[in-house]
């Protein structure tokens, strides 16, 4: 798993670094356009994360510990939590689709940074959208962890599908926690202070 999950981090690495470059060689059109992404959104989308973060590690102690029933659980509201999280992207996304702001034939973006806000938008749905993939494998993933340890497959002796699995959970959360402040916060800054 940790082999897998350097693999990750480079491929995600590629993309945040074609951010910083695009967004250093064009900072009005980044800024403008970062300006259109609803903040509170994913200031609650962070949130959700984090607390998914804390019952997948609740999860993880609970197999350990050979706590069946509250491992479960545990289980149970981390899938909600990475539900809700996929909800309020959805919501995003259709927001963004609503005021043509999927890059392609329909984009528009008013100012004279249409060109290069485009080029922020196909940034942000590359990543996002990367983000959110990799959320849906962590449910499904998930799903078959809540099984198995609804079965009793999962025990104090054999808890290493959980542990693994959280590692997984984990880093989808730490790179949306670098996502937030990057697509949402610095665009924003920027903007305002101009």
């Amino acid at each position: 798993m940790w082999l897998f999950l350097v693999t990750e981090i480079m491929f995600f690495g590629g993309m945040f670094t074609a951010y910083i470059v695009y967004r250093t060689l064009y900072p009005n059109a980044f800024a403008a356009a970062s300006h259109e992404l609803d903040i509170t959104m994913g200031a609650i989308n962070t949130a959700v994360l984090i607390c998914s973060s804390l019952s997948m590690a609740l999860a993880v102690n609970a197999a350990q510990l050979g706590r069946r029933k509250s491992l479960v659980w545990f289980l149970i509201l981390t899938i909600a939590l990475g539900a809700v999280f996929l909800g309020i992207k959805a919501v995003e996304y259709h927001e963004k689709f609503v005021n043509h702001h999927v890059p392609g034939p329909s984009f528009h973006f008013d100012g004279p940074e249409a060109e290069h806000a485009q080029l922020f938008f196909s940034l942000y749905f590359g990543m996002t959208g990367l983000h959110a993939l990799h959320m849906i494998i962590g449910l499904a993933v998930m799903a078959v962890m809540l099984w198995w340890s609804y079965r009793g497959i999962i025990t104090a002796e054999y808890y290493n599908p959980i542990e693994v699995s959280g590692l997984y959970w984990h880093f989808v959360d730490i790179v949306w926690i670098f996502l937030f402040p990057l697509l949402y916060l610095l665009g924003g800054h920027v903007r305002g202070g101009h």
